[in-house]
């Protein structure tokens, strides 16, 4: 099944706890356990998004402004370490945080912005990979963007083989990119005694506070800040004290390290513009594309351009990777659906694909600018929206105990919040102005004031509402988990039948001993099986072709060993469809309870079966035994 309701409260099911770091290792090895997870993250931070704001900056101001990147790579350092920090402590991301604090209607509203979000940013890697391809090759760009939907089965591909390898693959990408730009800058040689000053702050003009806002606006992404709070539990720690604060404090030095990474990539672009577009009066650089046009002849060598259109693609190809995962996390955490992820990847990338081949098609390459700008300021509508909340969890004593943040983080941190929300809003306002300001456009400015009436309303509820709440519990005197219960009924039925699901493995032993062991011999026990064979799924119970009759054969066999051994038994074929009819035979065999064995499908078989256990008991309301095989 593509879409399934599930009861986990695990993010990401799939490799949650995965990483085994509670094995005893020593030196270097102990925080390597831990490194991984703030790389997936700090790839967000050097987006084909970020490279144009980067890019005028330095060829319109030179190295003035990298104070700027500065700033804005501590305030990505502490939202994402208050992020990693819910995820570690409470063992829930963002969105899961969310759905307990917040009414239905706020939270659908929250999902809806952080999936708006996720299709945006998807949007501008979709369109810097495909001007990756488009420099490197020559390909049209309409091209380019057909062919970035086969990075879904890069994804599919890189999924089997775990959250480590997952990890790695994204670091290599992260490594290709930096030394990119190290050789570029090699190349370019520039002058260090201006790039230090750079790093002091200085009063912006008009013209470079607009650059300043936009390098800002579009450095913390909000998916990222969900993606954080779920991918450090991946890891399994030790849950008592000394094992959240070591996970916190190597979680934090991942963090320092990747987040680092990005904004050394983000400086470099800006001091490569500077260098090459700033010094030799080339200031009116917008485009990537011009910027490439100008590398070869600038720097004088072929291998700048080349390096450049590489990079590019490397940002936009370990971007989409990273999204696709906070696409799951938002949509597990906020609705408890899951999907399947090649499908949950093919449908973000077709929402972000579709604008961008009409908009080629219609306006031409020059429009493309355009729409990267509009998917930034998409991400900035969204950015408040995840940090106001993040805030409030990571700020709770009640749920946090003794890692709620101290008193000065909180103050920055709300400090930090407002100076993002407040230059997203002014961006955001500014860019509306110009509907404004023209004639006609009824439509889409009564759009407009409705949008920003609904975000109004949204944004003072979820701000307030966690405060109106801990204010009323803590009036009540209310307790984390409410009333203690009296336990008076613990009375359970007796099993009567038990129907044991069986594959013909090594593992039906297993299983029967499983079953036995919940009955011994008062219980009847009911052995079935699904043929799944070509002659079975067009004649169904018609079907006599040798698998049919082998597997008859072997539950009969079964059968009689039990039957010698004093048991009540009996035995059921079913036919093609696997969930429907282990639920059709249990349901029809008046079955108490299930056993079933956790087969762990992998690669193109996990995509044919789906989730056949999740599926299975979700359609009984008996109890359903899970023996892990």
């Amino acid at each position: 099944m593509a879409f399934q309701h599930f009861h986990t409260d695990q993010s990401l099911s799939e490799v949650h706890e995965s990483v085994d770091t509670t094995y005893p290792r020593k030196g270097w090895r102990r925080i390597l356990a831990y490194i991984g997870p703030a790389y997936l993250v700090s790839v967000g931070y050097m987006d084909p998004g970020n490279w144009a704001t980067d890019l005028q900056g330095g060829a319109k101001f030179g190295y003035q402004l990298i104070w700027v990147l500065v700033m804005s790579n501590l305030m990505a350092l502490l939202l994402q370490s208050l992020s990693a920090r819910l995820g570690i402590v409470r063992r829930k991301d963002l969105a899961q945080a969310n759905r307990e604090v917040y009414p239905p209607l706020v939270n659908f509203c929250l999902y809806v912005l952080a999936e708006i979000a996720i299709a945006a940013c998807d949007l501008a890697e979709v369109l810097g990979m495909a001007l990756g391809i488009h420099l490197l090759t020559g390909l049209p760009l309409v091209w380019g963007v057909g062919i970035t939907v086969l990075d879904t089965l890069l994804l599919l591909w890189l999924q089997n083989y775990g959250i480590r390898k997952l990890e790695a693959f994204i670091i290599a990408l992260v490594i290709i990119i930096g030394l990119s730009f190290l050789i570029e800058i090699f190349l370019a040689k520039p002058d260090f005694g201006q790039v230090v000053k750079g790093f002091a702050p200085t009063f912006l003009s008009n013209d470079a506070l607009y650059i300043a806002v936009g390098i800002i606006g579009a450095t913390v992404m909000p998916h990222n800040l969900y993606l954080h709070s779920a991918l450090v539990q991946t890891r399994k720690i030790k849950p008592d004290l000394e094992g959240i604060k070591k996970a916190i404090r190597y979680n934090n030095i991942d963090s320092a390290i990747a987040l680092n990474a990005a904004f050394f990539v983000n400086a470099a672009i800006l001091i490569l513009a500077a260098s090459v577009f700033f010094v030799t009066g080339n200031t009116n650089i917008a485009k990537i594309e011009d910027a490439h046009k100008l590398l070869q002849p600038l720097l004088g060598s072929k291998f700048a351009p080349l390096l450049f259109a590489i990079a590019l693609i490397a940002a936009g190809q370990s971007s989409t990777i990273t999204g696709t995962m906070a696409g799951q996390i938002v949509m597990e955490g906020y609705l408890k659906l899951r999907i399947n992820p090649w499908l949950r990847r093919l449908i973000t990338r077709l929402i972000a694909i579709i604008p961008t081949m009409l908009v080629i098609l219609i306006y031409g390459d020059d429009k493309v600018d355009a729409l990267l700008v509009l998917s930034q300021v998409i991400l900035s509508v969204q950015l408040g929206f995840a940090i106001i909340p993040l805030i409030h969890f990571v700020s709770d004593k009640k749920t946090m105990g003794q890692f709620a943040i101290k008193q000065w983080t909180k103050i920055l941190s709300w400090l930090v919040a407002a100076i993002l929300i407040v230059l997203n809003v002014k961006m955001v306002v500014e860019q509306s102005m110009l509907l404004f300001e023209t004639e006609g456009n009824i439509f889409w400015k009564v759009v407009v004031v409705i949008a920003a009436i609904v975000f109004s309303w949204l944004f003072l509820t979820m701000t307030f509402i966690p405060i109106i709440r801990n204010k009323h519990q803590r009036k009540q005197g209310m307790k984390i988990h409410g009333e203690i219960p009296s336990l008076q009924n613990l009375s359970v039925k007796p099993t009567k039948r038990i129907a044991v699901s069986l594959d013909f493995s090594l593992n039906d032993e297993k299983l029967i001993a499983y079953a036995i062991g919940q009955g011994s011999k008062d219980a009847d026990y009911i052995l079935l099986h699904i043929v799944e064979s070509v002659a079975a799924r067009f004649s169904g119970e018609q079907s006599d072709d040798e698998e049919t009759r082998i597997d008859k054969e072997r539950l009969e066999s079964y059968v009689h060993q039990l039957q010698a051994l004093g048991y009540k038994v009996e035995l059921h074929l079913g036919y093609t469809n696997r969930v429907k009819e282990i639920v059709r035979i249990v349901k029809e065999s008046e079955a108490d309870m299930l056993v079933m064995g956790a087969h762990r499908h992998s690669g193109v078989k996990d995509y044919l079966f789906g989730e056949t256990i999740e599926s299975v008991r979700h359609s009984l309301h008996i109890p359903v035994l899970i023996v892990n095989v």
